[in-house]
């Protein structure tokens, strides 16, 4: 039996306007679709589903079960959300297939201690995730990378040092900066304004114009 994340569905025949009462009744509409298929519009629970997306990434498979026939993996595509109380209001489950190659966002996460940071300095993250292609089983949920190497504020982590597994292709500029540490700001108020308090006393100290 596959250890992956499972989600109960059931089939949909409102649409609509119509599915606020589902929404109302803890139901969260959504809907199933996938290459070659069909979309399937279907309701999962609203809670289970709240529980489930606290733990699941973009690249996560999850097995769906619709009206308790057999299970299929899907990935959590997209989450509508409402404006005001930010809970979801719809949501779209897309059907791999476990021999085509997918591509995914997935979030970049830094490991250990920058050198540069803790002597004083500001880490940064101009990139915060790449995006990746693999076979759905092959997608990682993180790309990790060792911030040990900002030694000091010339250096910088790239998507060349990011710990790619065996089958995964990152689709991003080698070049790019993910992580680097950013030189503390000196501050030099205090001596412009020692300069701004002297400038009046050298000026009282010269000597008037002759008439």
């Amino acid at each position: 039996m596959s250890d992956r994340p499972r989600l109960a569905a059931a089939s949909r025949t409102l649409t609509g306007k119509k599915v606020a009462r589902l929404r109302k009744e803890g139901q969260l509409p959504g809907v199933v679709y996938g290459h070659g298929t069909a979309s399937e519009p279907v309701t999962v629970d609203a809670h289970e589903f709240d529980l489930l997306r606290r733990r699941v990434g973009a690249s996560t498979l999850v097995d769906l079960a619709v009206d308790g026939k057999k299970s299929r993996p899907v990935i959590v595509h997209s989450i509508q959300v409402h404006p005001i109380s930010r809970r979801p209001v719809h949501v779209d489950l897309f059907a791999v297939r476990m021999t085509e190659e997918l591509t995914v966002e997935v979030q970049l996460v830094g490991t250990g201690a920058a050198p540069a940071a803790e002597a004083g300095g500001t880490l940064v993250h101009p990139t915060s995730s790449v995006k990746v292609r693999a076979l759905p089983d092959k997608l990682p949920e993180v790309l990790h990378y060792d911030l040990a190497g900002l030694l000091d504020y010339d250096s910088t982590i790239t998507v060349a040092d990011l710990q790619v597994p065996d089958g995964v292709a990152v689709q991003a500029d080698p070049a790019e900066v993910i992580a680097r540490v950013l030189a503390p700001r000196v501050d030099e108020a205090p001596a412009v304004a020692e300069e701004a308090e002297a400038a009046p006393a050298e000026a009282a100290e010269e000597p008037a114009p002759e008439s």
